[in-house]
């Protein structure tokens, strides 16, 4: 092997983009070293490359198992140029320095996300080699440049050709971002594992060992929840579902600690009530709801939701799930908010909605289907985790306790009511009608609390409107609440020791009531 020629060695799973730079390297006066799959693709595209088994004097075995796991690369890798006794051992040898390395990982995380997937499947996708790799070119970043991401690709082929190397500031930036790829990779499999190594029984959940996770800086924040509080926002890069973290900002200043916890409860709030109708609108103060409605439009959801309690709303968050026109940008206007978070603004709704420079625009795309993930939250001195609350009421599993039995357009408007008391801080107590919310009493300490308080906030009368409550009524004074504003159905989960006393009041007063089995606590 020669000394007297730079060597990149590509290895990559997602081959995007890969050709391209390999040129680019070439162009450069790089020799090309590569493996199997990207070997040939490179060969395809018309580019001089050598097998790295050529170069180790080894063939790839063990069904591609081994294959760059060889002294000849992680020596070329690892070698300090600064070290002569470094670089006279490589001459010595015949081992050529590695300057350049681009690998990606086998998906492992897409692979352990599909439906019924084997574990011998996934064990398989699990990289050893592309970590080795990756691992020794990031440990000698002062004269390696390594490429995980292929959007990395433009910026060092840019560098290379205009000032022959890479600088050393993006070579450690590569290296940062390699370390946090291989350390999620990582945790991922070991959080797979460590699930599977013990079989949960039936009906329980097997919960690893030790739970990982490794979450890359996306921004550092001027302050948290308060201006004496430091806060930054970390984003997991394997996330592909619709979610704040992979909305793309239009318009408006940094998001704050607090704007984005409020955003990501009204785009969570917004997607269960999208499939309702063509439009939902919420509105949301402070993690809670100020109003939920749909409408055949966006114009009238966000109307609608507004109405519930235009007081509170004023300062909020906005979250539709239907593109954004020039009428319900009008609207929106029309007082102050902070975020509007929707899949599209019309090029009318944007030159309305970026008069205001403040107001922060966000465009998620297409919903997509919610997934079944786990939420993490911190407390001193360690985490709770927990499954994602996912859980939805149909028709069929509702229960009729009652003498007076809801007709079907009482059921519907029963599980709009349902939907709404879902994302309201615990207490809570929402009274709806079919299409938005009417009254809504959020985190009281008493039950009987919240059911006052969403009555008082009600801007219309209650009379034949629905009711409901998060969790079961331990007495029957929110039934004599009910009772007291017109109330013409309750869906409850029902459980409590005093169901047959709240089932007797309701029966007394002529009103229909359900129960769900499922309680939505919020904390």
């Amino acid at each position: 092997m020669t000394l007297a020629k730079r060597t990149a060695l590509l290895s990559v799973s997602d081959k995007t983009g890969v050709a391209d730079f390999a040129r680019a390297l070439v162009d450069c006066g790089f020799d090309l070293l590569s493996t199997g799959g990207t070997a040939k693709h490179l060969r395809d595209a018309g580019l001089p490359v050598r097998d790295v088994s050529d170069a180790t004097g080894f063939p790839e075995i063990l069904d591609g198992r081994v294959k760059t796991l060889h002294p000849v690369v992680h020596a070329g890798l690892l070698a300090r140029r600064d070290v002569d006794e470094h670089m006279g051992k490589l001459r010595r040898i015949s081992i050529n320095p590695i300057d350049v390395v681009v690998v990606n990982l086998y998906p492992f995380v897409e692979t352990i996300r599909k439906p019924g997937i084997e574990f011998e499947e996934a064990v398989e996708q699990i990289d050893i080699g592309g970590p080795s790799m990756l691992r020794s070119a990031a440990k000698n970043f002062a004269s390696v440049t390594v490429i995980i991401d292929s959007a990395d690709y433009a910026r060092a082929a840019e560098q290379f050709r205009g000032q022959g190397n890479t600088t050393p500031e993006f070579r450690a930036e590569l290296a940062a971002k390699v370390f946090v790829a291989t350390s999620q990779y990582d945790a991922a499999i070991a959080n797979y594992l460590s699930a599977h190594a013990t079989p949960a029984a039936e009906g329980e959940t097997q919960w690893p060992a030790v739970y990982s996770l490794s979450l890359p800086l996306a921004q550092s924040m001027r302050y948290g929840e308060n201006p004496h509080q430091a806060a930054a926002f970390y984003r997991d890069p394997s996330t592909h579902e619709t979610s704040l973290a992979t909305a793309q900002q239009l318009h408006g200043k940094e998001l704050s600690y607090n704007n984005i916890l409020d955003a990501e409860g009204a785009l969570e709030m917004v997607r269960d009530f999208a499939e309702l109708a063509p439009s939902a609108a919420v509105i949301v103060k402070h993690s809670n709801p100020c109003g939920i409605a749909i409408g055949g439009k966006p114009f009238d959801a966000y109307e609608r939701a507004r109405a519930t309690d235009p007081d509170s709303a004023f300062g909020g968050i906005v979250a539709l799930s239907a593109e954004v026109d020039g009428e319900t940008a009008e609207a929106i206007n029309a007082t102050f908010n902070e975020i509007v978070i929707a899949p599209s603004f019309t090029q009318e709704a944007l030159a309305i909605l970026t008069k205001k420079k403040n107001l922060r625009l966000l465009a998620t795309g297409k919903f997509t289907a919610k997934q079944s993930t786990r939420v993490v939250r911190g407390i001193v001195g360690g985490a709770v985790v927990t499954d994602r609350d996912l859980g939805m009421i149909q028709t069929k599993d509702l229960r009729v306790v009652t003498k007076v039995v809801p007709a079907q357009h009482d059921l519907d408007g029963l599980l709009f009511a349902w939907r709404c008391v879902k994302w309201v801080k615990s207490n809570a107590i929402v009274y709806a009608s079919h299409e938005a919310t009417l009254g809504i009493g959020a985190g009281q300490m008493s039950r009987v609390d919240a059911a006052h308080l969403g009555a008082r906030k009600a801007r219309v009368p209650l009379k034949g409107a629905y009711m409901a409550s998060d969790a079961f009524f331990p007495f029957r004074d929110c039934v004599d609440i009910a009772h007291e504003h017109g109330i013409k159905a309750i869906i409850q989960p029902g459980g409590s020791v005093r169901d047959e006393e709240v089932i007797a009041a309701v029966n007394d007063f002529g009103i229909a009531m359900v129960f769900t089995g499922m309680r939505h606590f919020r904390h």
